[in-house]
């Protein structure tokens, strides 16, 4: 099976550059894909300092949802939203006033990667920290989700004026351009190994911890997918949706979860409707809760919603959940700018048409 290999290098332009990101990139795109993905045959994407976060965000989805194995390798930088201070991968335009609307969230990348199999996904990662997320980081693990192996290192923040060097991919790519790929847990310890004096302090090392077990309806329900048993699939995650609501109640994060699992496979059996209606409830489910309209979770669930929205093609469909998607934009007006508009414009042609 062809495996995917994303490779991303992104810092900003300017003076708020913290590490010569995209430096490595010759060096890592001149090794053979099969050599940076460990398989036979591999489709290798590069994001040479991309300006958009949601442009990253359109790969990052593809390639999570290509079968077989998938590698990304990450090098930048990270900041702190000054709302949520959560952490973020700087882009091109990224400044410390903007991470949140420049910036790439990590969330995200947890968000996409979430039902991927247990095993199949490895995340190698060279990142410089701001102050501000140094210390964050120094409390909380930075990690990818379940069953999601995360390699790499964190540098602390360089000395001012200073930029750093990715040189701890640039080691990992060294060691690839051999034409060998050790085991990932062998390949980090030998990138770690090349670290010199003059490269500086290693920082916060990334290893991949044991992965968390996957239950067996996870894993139930990704091999009825990949049949193409997507009715079998949603029966399945039915449920244990159900059983999570008489164990733990309506509106609890198991619960929850689960009526997320049902939305994504709507997506991935082509159903936009049914897609989009799921996450507009978990959406209002989570608002109900209490949750702010700028938490992660609430906004992942009105920005998925809106997208299968924009799948449908059923008239009638499109101004019933374009209404309530509204309604909910007027609350959770996400990180792209318009998107309310977007969607009151799109009903206003619809009206005019005489949907």
């Amino acid at each position: 099976m062809s495996a995917t290999v994303l490779l991303l290098a992104a810092s900003p332009v300017g003076r708020g550059r913290l590490v010569d990101a995209a430096s490595v990139l010759p060096v890592l795109a001149a090794v053979e894909p099969a050599v940076l993905s460990g398989a036979d045959a591999a489709t290798v994407v590069e994001l040479a300092d991309p300006l958009e976060p949601q442009a990253v965000l359109t790969r990052l989805r593809a390639a999570a949802a290509a079968p077989g194995p998938l590698t990304l390798f990450v090098t930048g930088q990270l900041h702190l939203d000054r709302r949520q201070r959560l952490p973020h991968l700087a882009l091109a335009r990224t400044t410390p006033a903007t991470v949140r609307y420049t910036a790439l969230p990590w969330h995200w990348l947890r968000e996409e990667l979430r039902l991927r199999p247990e095993g199949t996904t490895t995340i190698v990662a060279d990142l410089h920290a701001d102050a501000e997320s140094w210390q964050w980081l120094r409390e909380r693990p930075l990690d990818a989700g379940r069953g999601v192996a995360v390699y790499g290192r964190v540098a602390p923040p360089p000395g001012r004026r200073a930029v750093g060097s990715p040189s701890y991919m640039r080691a990992v790519a060294t060691i690839l351009r051999s034409g060998h790929r050790p085991p990932p847990e062998q390949l980090h310890e030998q990138a770690l190994a090349r670290l010199g004096e003059a490269d500086g302090p290693a920082g916060l090392v990334l290893t991949a911890r044991r992965p968390e077990p996957v239950t067996e309806p996870h894993a139930a329900i990704a091999a009825c997918v990949r049949s193409g048993r997507h009715g079998d699939a949603d029966a399945l995650a039915a449920r244990w949706e159900r059983s999570a609501v008489r164990t733990h109640g309506p509106a609890s994060e198991e619960a929850l979860h689960w009526a997320e699992v049902r939305a994504d496979l709507a997506m991935l059996a082509g159903d936009p409707a049914r897609s989009c209606r799921a996450w507009l409830t978990v959406a209002a489910a989570r608002l109900a809760m209490g949750q702010q309209g700028d938490a992660p979770a609430v906004e992942a669930a009105v920005d998925r919603a809106h997208h299968q929205w924009g799948q449908l093609r059923d008239p009638a469909r499109a101004r019933e959940l374009g209404t309530v998607l509204a309604e909910l934009r007027g609350r959770v007006p996400g990180r792209r700018s318009g998107a309310l508009d977007h969607v009151r414009r799109q009903l206003r042609q619809m009206e005019g048409a005489g949907a």
